[in-house]
């Protein structure tokens, strides 16, 4: 393995030499140059926090999977690091496909399926994946020892393993797509990481078009267990489910050595276009945090023509409030990115739009909308907008609706379409928004629900505006940061 990773890293520094500053991000997590996309490998090991991603480092499209790597100390300023992985051997020679980091008694150790295509590259009607190991003494370079758990007969689709110890066991959940494609996870156990038993079905979908459930991931929240998932198949349903693939969970309680229980059905964790393969690991302090990659399957990806696609979502804490809802808000340490603040307080405008001087190609905003106040047709922003005011993403209350909408028909290069969800129930309407030179994540009424998109911005002024039709906008404030690249330190 260790010629093929020279020979990606080396890669990764000639592509690079490529990457235009337009598109790429100043504070999220993305490869030097090159594809990626599923978040792998996520955990806080000896005092830094590691982040792996699925990565092609020869060019812009997907490809035989490596692992890149990120290291950080507070989550939000990221350094690169070799690449991890790279598909070597006979077990997994397609690719290094997604999965799990755990530490193993001081030893950094990683659990990820080996793919192998049977018939020509990319025909999944005939594949082999087995759940693989490898270790690492000094947290940057890995060595492979190969296949732990291969698949029951019959199935080929068994991947993205998740692996956490609790009680002194080790436990293991898979992704499966059964020989009649019906989804499922198993979950296995073992006492030392390479020999591992059958337990149980923990979940198997209810939905007849779901085939698969990619990267599970399972964990405690509260007194409840989440059962984290992204189903394949899942057709549109009114407002809902309108991306290629999803992502969401079910909640329910769990023991070892009981079934899962599901208290609550399946739920979307992000409503934008693009939020795709969340996993989530535990902080320092013990907060549960969850990454996703912000893209998706089958979109436009115009920054393929600076030779690099795909990015992470920023770090999300997640806690379970006590009506049993999953909330997800931009972890704290985000705040070190802020630079000088603005607010703007108390604006009313009627069947108008106002400049509000603000660039928005970097920044955090935090805007409340007094509903009671609000009667226009259709109220609230846009971003990253002309100076006429008519490209750039918009976000505004559908007061005919009675819903809040982020359309990006209108925000740039490649990418078209609107998400919307049901207006809040209250007075005040909070967005907590998030703004990169190529993505959107908006973050509703302190995480109740959440917006994450991809745009691609071409006008140059990318200034933000309120706007108002047919009625009036009543904003009690705005505060307004101009962020940091991660690179730098505050």
């Amino acid at each position: 393995m260790k010629e093929l990773l020279i020979k990606g890293n080396q890669a990764v520094d000639e592509l690079a030499k490529q990457v235009k500053d337009r598109y790429y991000p100043a504070y999220h997590i993305a490869a030097r140059a090159g594809w990626i996309n599923d978040p792998n490998g996520l955990i806080y090991f000896n005092g830094q926090y590691h982040a792996f991603f699925q990565h092609y480092p020869y060019n812009e499209n997907w490809g035989p999977m490596h692992w890149g790597h990120v290291v950080s100390d507070d989550m939000v300023h990221w350094t690169h690091l070799p690449i991890a992985l790279a598909p070597s051997q006979d077990y997994d020679i397609d690719g290094c496909f997604s999965g799990s980091a755990v530490d193993d008694n001081g030893v950094l150790t990683l659990i990820y399926t080996g793919h192998v295509w049977l018939k020509e590259f990319g025909d999944d009607s005939a594949i082999r994946e087995v759940q693989c190991l490898a270790t690492s003494h000094d947290g940057v370079n890995f060595e492979k020892h190969g296949v732990i758990l291969t698949p029951p007969e019959g199935i080929m689709h068994f991947r993205d393993p998740k692996v956490w110890q609790q009680d002194g066991q080790w436990f293991m959940i898979v992704g499966v797509r059964d020989s009649q494609d019906v989804g499922q996870v198993f979950l296995y156990s073992s006492d030392n990481l390479r020999d591992w038993t059958f337990q149980q079905v923990l979940a198997k979908t209810d939905d007849s078009d779901v085939y698969m459930m990619e990267c599970p991931d399972f964990f405690p929240l509260g007194d409840s267990y989440v059962l984290m998932f992204s189903p394949q198949g899942m057709k549109p349903k009114g407002y809902q489910y309108r991306n290629r693939f999803q992502a969401g969970y079910l909640i329910g309680k769990w023991k070892p050595g009981s079934p899962f229980e599901i208290t609550q059905t399946f739920t979307e964790f992000d409503n934008g276009h693009d939020f795709y393969a969340p996993q989530s690991f535990v902080a320092a302090d013990g907060r549960r945090i969850l990454i996703a990659w912000m893209d998706m399957w089958e979109s436009a990806m115009p920054s393929k023509a600076d030779k690099w696609a795909g990015i992470l979502s920023l770090p999300r804490e997640v806690n379970l409030t006590s009506t049993g809802k999953i909330i997800m808000q931009p972890i704290k340490e985000l705040a070190s990115l802020r630079q000088d603040e603005k607010t703007i307080s108390h604006v009313t405008i009627e069947r108008t739009q106002q400049d509000c001087e603000l660039s928005t190609v970097q920044c955090e905003l935090i805007v409340e909308i007094d509903l009671t106040k609000t009667t226009a047709e259709r109220a609230g922003l846009k971003l990253a907008a002309s100076k006429d005011g008519l490209q750039g993403v918009w976000l505004y209350v559908d007061t005919q609706a009675h819903r809040l909408v982020l359309d990006r028909a209108m925000a740039g290069e490649g990418v078209s379409g609107y998400r919307s969800i049901p207006l809040p129930e209250g007075n005040l309407l909070k967005l907590h928004i998030f703004m990169d030179h190529s993505s959107i994540e908006v973050f509703i009424n302190d995480g109740e629900c959440a917006f994450s998109s991809r745009i691609y911005p071409v006008n140059p002024d990318k200034t933000m505006y309120l706007f108002a039709e047919n009625g009036i906008l009543t904003t009690n404030y705005i505060k307004y940061w101009p962020l940091h690249n991660m690179s730098e330190k505050s």
